[in-house]
């Protein structure tokens, strides 16, 4: 059976009632939480810091996956460690030494992973594979909501995946490969079968409005990749 893990973004959840939301979606049977940090710099937006992740962190006991979306980095990597993170991810293009950043998030303990926009090509992925736990792929531009999956990354996914296998292959460590916008219950199947195994979905899952509506949006999706050969 294939792995499918859903990743509920807090972004799109009601933040009045954030601790409450999170353990609901993981109830529903989500198997992540994803916890994107803006900081209006690298992009433009700004969201939440570690204070948050330290205060939902007590309501779940699955992963928590940081996403930042911040320049620099490595200044902020030991603060979400303390509050809680479980896996921190990173855009290539915001740190001077990706290397460096990868041994700093798993000397903290956690699991690390890059980020690649639309356009970044992959070649990190050439050099760094011993120090990543995840490969996320944006699916849309970050930064904005609302975007629609772009059909493109189809063909981008297929490339980190067949890169992951031939790892996989030769040192039997398995790294995941996480897709971010867009994703939802009507073409899951459609990125599934691309190669993806990590799904980030917030408006899909908090936009069902309700505890019982979470789990039937997740049951969805995962039956949706679980009919897949």
């Amino acid at each position: 059976m294939r792995t499918c893990r859903i990743a509920p973004s807090i972004l799109s959840a009601d933040f009045a009632r954030l601790g409450e939301e999170v353990r609901d979606v993981a109830a529903a049977g989500a198997d992540w939480i994803h916890f994107d940090v803006m900081d209006n710099h690298y992009v433009p937006n700004l969201t939440v810091g570690p204070l948050v992740l330290k205060a939902i962190r007590p309501y779940v006991s699955i992963p928590i996956d940081v996403h930042l979306m911040i320049e620099p980095v490595d200044a902020l990597v030991p603060s979400f460690i303390e509050a809680g993170a479980d896996i921190i991810t990173f855009h290539c293009e915001a740190t001077k030494h990706v290397d460096r950043t990868l041994q700093l998030i798993r000397k903290g303990g956690v699991k690390a992973g890059l980020v690649f926009n639309p356009a970044t090509p992959l070649d990190y992925l050439d050099y760094e594979l011993d120090q990543i736990d995840v490969v996320l792929l944006m699916s849309v531009n970050p930064g904005f909501g609302g975007q629609s999956f772009m059909r493109d990354m189809l063909t981008k996914l297929r490339g980190v995946r067949e890169k992951l296998d031939a790892y996989k292959a030769q040192t039997g460590r398995e790294i995941a490969l996480e897709v971010d916008g867009g994703v939802k219950p009507a073409n899951i199947a459609r990125i599934a079968a691309a190669g993806a195994d990590t799904f980030v979905a917030g408006s899909a899952v908090f936009g069902a409005g309700s505890a019982q509506g979470y789990a039937e949006v997740i049951r969805s999706m995962k039956s949706a990749v679980a009919v897949l050969a």
